[in-house]
């Protein structure tokens, strides 16, 4: 081979690597171009959940690892996101896959707070979901994804609205009320968690967030201040919250042993709790202690990190059951 048949050669190999290389970058910056216009989440495959039944109510409690997720399926077809995870590739995946899987027409998202296992996936839905109002923490965070959310949510024109005491959602004959945070004098992210008590056909839920023995001791001075005035301090107008009646309870911390105390769990008395935790997760949640207190209450205690999904079915009759799947 002459020196120049090895040059021409040589020239070729190059310009095919080359090509091969542009071909390659041009897939893709045009896969990239299709998700930034058409997220790639639309496309995944839906799991087999199935229909919810007229009138009834839905509460998923979904396995996102060390992290909270509810989704309220209400009896009009809407729903309610309750914190979206943290944020992690195969964490969005999951709830947008479920979401889609519920066929939801309206949805609104709350962030109890701006802890990223709380709020990490609320960009990404924002991204991939319309979403008619969030409900936002009245402890905001300076972080980038807290900011990113607040961007989101204004770019796709959606109602932004601060939750604390006495805030209701209302719809299709449920409600959720916010007992906590106040307005005012807050300033530790767990204790400014979001809590709601949750409300459809009799059967109540409450969502506690972070909350840690502290803000639990202060609602129970409250409870016990109303009892004393024959007065219910925590109703918000014709919304009646019944803490002594709550049935379901979304266990705070992800079963920490600085929440769930005994006197709080005594007068919730809860006859489900559910835990939200990730497996062998490194704080040990739900800790033996908390366990233990729920179930001196009589409590039936649900994990995600041990049975995955977990969904409560509320029935318009006031009856509801629980099963669980993994996905």
């Amino acid at each position: 081979m002459t020196d120049q048949e090895y040059k021409k050669r040589n020239l070729y190999r190059i310009l095919r690597r080359a090509a091969g290389i542009f071909v390659a970058a041009c897939i893709i910056v045009a896969v990239g171009i299709w998700n930034y216009f058409v997220p790639f989440r639309r496309y995944l495959p839906v799991y087999g959940i199935v229909e919810r039944g007229e009138g009834e109510v839905r509460i998923h409690f979904l396995d996102v690892g060390q992290g909270d997720c509810e989704i309220v399926e209400l009896a009009d077809g809407s729903a309610i996101v309750i914190d979206t995870g943290n944020g992690s590739w195969e964490n969005n995946n999951h709830i947008l896959q479920y979401l889609k899987s519920l066929h939801i027409s309206t949805l609104f998202l709350v962030i109890t707070h701006a802890d990223t296992d709380h709020c990490g996936g609320a960009s990404a839905l924002l991204s991939d979901w319309q979403v008619e109002a969030v409900f936002l923490p009245v402890l905001s965070s300076s972080l980038d994804t807290f900011e990113n959310i607040l961007t989101l949510a204004e770019g796709q024109g959606a109602a932004l609205w601060k939750l604390a005491r006495y805030s209701v959602i209302a719809r299709a004959d449920a409600y959720a009320a916010c007992i906590s945070p106040y307005s005012a004098d807050e300033t530790d992210a767990n204790d400014s968690s979001t809590v709601l008590y949750f409300s459809y056909a009799g059967v109540n839920v409450l969502f506690t967030g972070d909350i840690s023995e502290e803000r639990e001791k202060r609602l129970l001075a409250e409870q016990k201040l109303g009892d004393e005035l024959g007065e219910h301090l925590f109703d918000s107008g014709n919304y009646a919250v019944r803490l002594e009646e709550t049935d379901i309870l979304k266990v705070a911390h992800h079963g920490s042993d600085g929440s769930s105390s005994a006197e709080w769990l005594s007068l919730l008395s809860p006859k489900t709790a559910v835990v939200s935790c990730g497996q062998d997760n490194r704080y040990g949640h739900p800790t033996e202690g908390a366990i233990a207190r729920m179930e001196a209450v009589g409590a039936d205690v649900y994990r995600t990190d041990e049975l995955g999904d977990i969904m409560v079915t509320i029935s318009k009759n006031g009856t509801y059951t629980t099963e669980y799947h993994y996905y």
